[in-house]
């Protein structure tokens, strides 16, 4: 039994040393929800042929995982992903676990090619937007984002589509929704969004 809990201990801390070393690590194993905690309502996060469907009422995946101690500063998080018609989701950034609502500590980065709302992909959500869409809906891509100091980069399929300086585009008191450090999450929006990830992976930048 020691064996086992050496073996495990030593797998955990080698993914954090992968992690600090600026390797990609993996944050969704594709077979349970391991590392994550679901806020509100855990329903509309399922897992379906390795792939996490998003669909249902508001909730959140928050990481709460063993690389970085889900608490990132500087990294590079690529996402692959897949929109319905009308979805709509987010990738949150700096933020910390809730129980209920939208997320009010960090910044949401923007998945949306056909939903209503006007933000669309890429968006630094109401801070710097995203009106223009890069990809199409039922089709895969890779959206990636990059935090380093007051700055993020948003890139689509390896495109810079967005470039957010927090130093610049903001002034006065920040509040909650800054980039400061924090975890990472991803949105159900509601019951008509359909939003399929099969990667989530980070890497962790140097300060």
């Amino acid at each position: 039994m020691k064996n086992i809990f050496s073996l495990i201990a030593c797998f955990l801390i080698s993914l954090s040393l992968s992690a600090q070393s600026g390797e990609w690590i993996e944050l969704f194993n594709g077979e349970n929800f391991e590392g994550w905690k679901i806020s509100e309502n855990p329903d509309s996060f399922s897992i379906e042929d390795g792939v996490l469907k998003v669909n249902g009422p508001r909730g959140h995946m928050f990481y709460e995982g063993t690389v970085g101690n889900h608490d990132f500063n500087n990294f590079e998080l690529q996402v692959e992903l897949k929109t319905m018609p009308q979805a709509n989701s987010g990738i949150f950034i700096h933020t910390q676990y809730q129980e209920d609502g939208w997320p009010n500590v960090g910044h949401e980065i923007q998945v949306n090619q056909s939903h209503g709302d006007w933000r669309k992909t890429g968006s630094v959500y109401s801070f710097k937007d995203v009106r223009e869409t890069y990809v199409n809906d039922d089709e895969w891509y890779a959206e990636t984002i990059i935090v380093k100091g007051d700055q993020v980069t948003v890139l689509v399929n390896g495109k810079i589509i967005n470039e957010y300086d927090e130093s610049e585009d903001r002034e006065g008191d920040l509040g909650t929704k800054k980039l400061d450090h924090g975890t990472i999450a991803l949105q159900a929006h509601d019951p008509n969004s359909v939003v399929y990830y099969k990667s989530v992976k980070v890497k962790i930048l140097p300060d």
